[in-house]
């Protein structure tokens, strides 16, 4: 089991600024026991056409700077840190929409790359990626994705299907749409949700964690930074249904095979 953080920061245009809050998040999340922190999309290096209108104007410098001092707090407090920025590309490539997932050891294990971007993103501002990304703490399994990304079941089912028991959704978005498609990813695929989002979009969108049988486990406060922290444990007794029975059964259910010799037209 693994506790985590599912955190809402400020994102300002100041990368050195960004970097300095995380840090301060980081070490209020392992203050209270937290194993893994999750962060909002681009919380370090800004969000395009928010905090960053031209890609000739961002500092890459300064985001490395930043970047490798999140992984030295990382090493330091023991902290897995899930961490949305932008990464650049080799020209003539535009940047890409990612999640750094850094080890408790500092090292940037996977990154993740957002696949379904927009059509103002693929237009003007990224490059999208290409595949999923998994990854294991304390025996628990984490499955990524970013914002618009909840529009698409098929990329959670996708994850359900290679044993996911955690999602980290990270937004930059005050539609509440986005968190009523989290909380249905959460409930139907009987998986834990964390929806991770800035303090600017949370009087609409805040951060929230789901549980695996479709509750809220927790409500991050409206117009400031915090985080909910939920210990993730597939053991608990509450969560046994949802997880070793009506998940099992959904994948016996797909494949048709509880059906055999049974189903008429």
């Amino acid at each position: 089991m693994v506790t985590t953080a599912t955190v809402q920061s400020d994102i300002t245009a100041d990368v050195a600024a960004n970097g300095a809050h995380i840090r301060a998040l980081m070490h209020q999340a392992a203050g209270a026991g937290a194993g893994l922190a999750h962060f909002p999309e681009a919380a370090l290096s800004g969000y395009a056409d928010f905090q960053i209108r031209d890609w000739h104007t961002v500092d890459w410098r300064a985001i490395d700077r930043e970047l490798l001092a999140i992984q030295r707090l990382a090493t330091r407090l023991r902290l897995w840190v899930v961490l949305g920025c932008n990464h650049r590309l080799d020209a003539p490539h535009r940047p890409q929409n990612s999640l750094y997932v850094i080890s408790n050891e500092g090292v940037v294990v996977h990154r993740y790359n957002k696949r379904m971007c927009s059509n103002a993103e693929t237009t003007y501002w990224y490059t999208p990626g290409t595949m999923p990304v998994v990854f294991d703490v304390a025996g628990i399994r984490f499955g990524l994705a970013v914002c618009i990304e909840a529009a698409f079941p098929v990329l959670f089912a996708e994850y359900e299907a290679m044993e996911v028991h955690a999602m980290l959704l990270s937004c930059y978005s005050a539609d509440p749409a986005h968190g009523l498609m989290a909380h249905a990813h959460a409930a139907t695929n009987c998986t834990w949700l964390s929806l991770a989002t800035p303090a600017s979009c949370s009087a609409t969108l805040p951060s929230q964690m789901f549980g695996p049988d479709g509750d809220v486990i927790g409500t991050c406060l409206p117009g400031r930074s915090g985080m909910v922290l939920h210990t993730i444990d597939l053991h608990a007794s509450r969560y046994q249904i949802p997880l070793h029975l009506r998940r099992p059964w959904r994948a016996r259910a797909r494949s048709g095979e509880i059906y055999a010799g049974l189903a008429q037209a």
